[in-house]
């Protein structure tokens, strides 16, 4: 009886394989190539399975996962405004907390960062900017 050849791909077990997974989808999504669609949804899933396993992300609201995440990445807000093409004193309004994610950046931040957007997609609280707080209310 003839065995069958060996899987591809397998089931994430370990925080090296997760990486090594991750390396290898960012270069098969950078190529581009039409070919790749089957293996980089195969990848995509076991990915997603070992970070719902894993990941405490769904306990921290959005701009904490954010936070979390350039952390890992070793990104600056200057880096993230360039991925965004936004200013960075937007960035910086996001980071915090002074003012919400867009769906667009949701959208830009969950493909970079290869998590559902789902992570960045719920309520989180804002603050008040001090100088708002303080401007006497306007009578008319």
């Amino acid at each position: 009886m003839n065995n069958p050849p060996p899987f591809k791909y397998k089931i994430i077990k370990t925080n090296e394989q997760y990486t090594q997974y991750c390396k290898l989808l960012e270069q098969l999504l950078e190529s581009g190539s039409p070919e790749v669609v089957d293996e980089v949804e195969l990848l995509t899933l076991l990915i997603e399975k070992w970070d719902d396993e894993h990941n405490s992300h769904y306990d921290m609201d959005p701009i904490a996962v954010l936070k979390h995440l350039m952390s890992e990445h070793g990104l600056l807000a200057k880096d993230l405004s360039g991925i965004l093409g936004v200013g960075k004193g937007l960035v910086s309004d996001m980071i915090n907390y002074n003012k919400g994610l867009s769906k667009g950046a949701i959208r830009v931040l969950a493909a970079h960062f290869k998590v559902s957007q789902e992570l960045f997609n719920r309520p989180y609280l804002l603050t008040i900017p001090t100088a708002a707080r303080n401007r006497p209310a306007k009578l008319e």
